[in-house]
């Protein structure tokens, strides 16, 4: 559907548009008050002490999970769906990766963040190269590390805490809960057609594909 044959908003007058807009910003207020209540209650979740010694291999050679902190206090794992063998490259992954900012920001508040797939590192390397990534991204080839946090043969965020020599997992999310961080989703939740995909509450005639048919690596669009 070209531009001109889109439904466009109501046009209204500036006036109109100023009421409409504190009308909505009363709720936005709201749901930002309700994510701050719910943040607090994250941070306040308790926590599981991590027994088993998982045997990554990264860039510099083997690292156990105590070494991905990279001597900060706390980690954050992006678990990458790429299994052993597979040519298959994750666009949903993929386009998280593409949204991770500096990471200087999250080591200035002694936070790591890393990348895990159980693909082996001569797997993961090539693709990082081709993406140029620069986020640590290890292998657990041979661990149960994706199986124990929960992520399986799929994908999903992991935090964890160090306190010295321990290692304790505070917590875990998947599907929308890892959605919801993307910059270009958010950046697209504010504009007028939103994400165009079929499931979003939109007026007749918006632009709309089904979800994840649009997706592609940044280099194949």
């Amino acid at each position: 559907m070209t531009s001109n044959q889109t439904a466009l908003p109501q046009i209204v007058s500036e006036q109109e548009w100023l009421a409409a807009r504190e009308d909505l910003l009363v709720k936005e207020k709201e749901l930002t008050r309700a994510l701050d209540a719910l943040a607090a209650e994250r941070r306040m979740l308790p926590m599981v002490r991590i027994d088993k010694d998982y045997v990554f291999e990264g860039p510099n050679g083997t690292a156990n999970l105590i070494d991905l902190f990279d001597g900060r206090r706390q980690l954050i794992v992006y678990h990458f769906m790429m299994a052993p063998g597979s040519d298959q490259r994750c666009r949903g992954c993929s386009s998280f990766v593409d949204n991770i900012g500096h990471l200087a920001h999250l080591h200035a508040r002694d936070t790591t963040l890393v990348l895990v797939s159980p693909a082996p590192l001569l797997q993961i390397e090539p693709y990082k190269r081709r993406m140029r990534w620069t986020v640590p991204w290890f292998s657990s080839n041979g661990n149960n590390f994706n199986m124990d946090c929960g992520a399986g043969s799929g994908f999903g965020l992991s935090v964890f805490l160090r306190d010295g020599e321990q290692v304790y997992r505070t917590y875990y999310t998947t599907a929308r809960g890892v959605d919801r961080l993307r910059a270009d989703f958010n950046f697209l939740d504010l504009t007028p057609y939103g994400r165009q995909e079929d499931w979003e509450d939109s007026p007749e005639g918006w632009p709309q594909t089904p979800p994840y048919t649009w997706w592609r690596l940044h280099d194949e669009y």
